[in-house]
């Protein structure tokens, strides 16, 4: 591989490197969405809730002049527990009322297909490195590319999610914002996808650029 290939390799593989810090982070933070309740039902203080792919936390904080629930950065009693799904033993009554079951699965299963795709890249990655075997950079560009593409279902699902509790008549939120763990989600997409399509062309052979040139004459392969 030629240095200015490898230079262009080095560039998208850092790029994809902060896209797996980013899926990391969205995975096992529990700031995708944050929820408001309806006012009426609360005089001085007002419970929000925030969650995440495993976990719900409930926070009840004081309310504004303005009547408003929030920020959720204020101070507060804080509740969390996981889903009960997820651990059977912790209480989690809330989570029966605000989302649905096969929705907080999936999602979950989503992201932790992405983080394999993302183990496999990485090992097809390093091998290539270490062993200079450049043709493994292309199913490592491949397993990339299709963890971001989990990453971006698991973000629909969970988009999915926060509607239908917002629409459920047996919740009390009405309203609802996504946080950064969800703009972290959103950005491993876009880095992971790209980035491994970028990488995919990179690691490619020189195609011919003469009529009486073939792929035979490419550079040869370690």
């Amino acid at each position: 591989m030629s240095q200015t290939k490898m230079l262009k390799v080095r560039v998208t593989l850092f790029c994809i490197l902060a896209g797996i810090v980013l899926a990391m982070t969205a995975v096992v933070t529990d700031h995708w969405a944050v929820l408001s309740p309806h006012m009426e039902h609360h005089n001085t203080t007002c419970e929000a809730a925030h969650f995440g792919l495993w976990r719900i936390c409930t926070k009840r904080i004081p309310m504004d002049d303005s009547k408003t629930c929030g920020p959720i950065t204020l101070p507060g009693e804080k509740n969390c527990s996981y889903f009960r799904h997820f651990n059977p033993g912790e209480s989690s009554e809330i989570f029966e009322f605000t989302t649905q079951k096969e929705y907080s699965i999936s999602a979950a299963a989503i992201a932790i297909f992405s983080l394999g795709f993302i183990i496999l890249g990485s090992l097809c990655v390093l091998l290539s490195l270490g062993k200079k075997r450049d043709y493994l950079l292309r199913p490592a560009s491949m397993f990339y590319a299709f963890a971001g593409l989990c990453i971006l279902v698991s973000v629909e699902v969970m988009r999915q999610s926060v509607k239908r509790m917002i629409d459920s008549e047996d919740t009390v939120w009405i309203e609802y914002y996504y946080s950064w763990s969800f703009a972290c989600a959103c950005a491993a997409f876009v880095l992971l996808f790209l980035g491994g399509l970028a990488l995919l062309l990179f690691s490619l052979p020189r195609m011919p650029q003469n009529p009486w040139e073939s792929c035979m004459d490419a550079e040869p392969e370690h």
